[in-house]
């Protein structure tokens, strides 16, 4: 039986020199593969309390959405700026090179809601507390994060010390 990490293709050089991608398609192109993945992330969670998932655009979907169905959770969308059609609230973040934006429907969930955020990746963190921000812009109670992958080597969990963060799967080394 093969393990997650297994089914994760890692292709160096990419985007940039030095990068080691680490590329979900080979998780989500094989059923046995993605199974796992969701069946793992749903586990590492089964003992969190919480009432939303919170998937981030793009890949987070693709994780979010089958745990959202899998829990019997409602899933909101954290988008890209001007891709959402409501009312919205947003944060902004650095990037590597420039910065981008996140928002949210301003009634994705009631003030208390405790959420999960769920994503495919956590690296520097960054992104990650832009939709911490959000969620509690909007009132709500960040129950934790669940990601597939982790790069511990870039320090995103430091960054984020004081929220409970489950991944799948590591890879040392950027």
């Amino acid at each position: 039986m093969k393990s997650i990490k297994d089914y994760v293709r890692t292709i160096p050089d990419f985007p940039h020199k030095g990068i080691m991608f680490r590329d979900i398609t080979t998780v989500t192109g094989d059923a046995d593969g993605y199974q796992l993945a969701i069946d793992t992330m749903c586990k590492l969670v089964q003992d969190l309390d919480y009432d939303v998932i919170a998937g981030a655009e793009s890949r987070g979907f693709v994780f979010g959405a089958p745990m959202a169905y899998r829990e019997h959770k409602p899933l909101v969308l954290i988008r890209k700026k001007g891709k959402l059609p409501y009312e919205t609230v947003s944060e902004s973040y650095d990037l590597e090179y420039g910065s981008a934006e996140v928002e949210m429907h301003t009634d994705s969930f009631k003030p208390g809601a405790r959420v999960l955020i769920v994503d495919d990746l956590i690296a520097t963190g960054g992104t990650a507390e832009a939709m911490i921000r959000l969620v509690e812009k909007l009132g709500g109670i960040v129950a934790g994060l669940c990601v597939f992958i982790e790069l511990p080597d870039l320090k995103g969990r430091e960054r984020l010390k004081d929220y409970r963060i489950d991944s799948a799967v590591t890879f040392e080394g950027a």
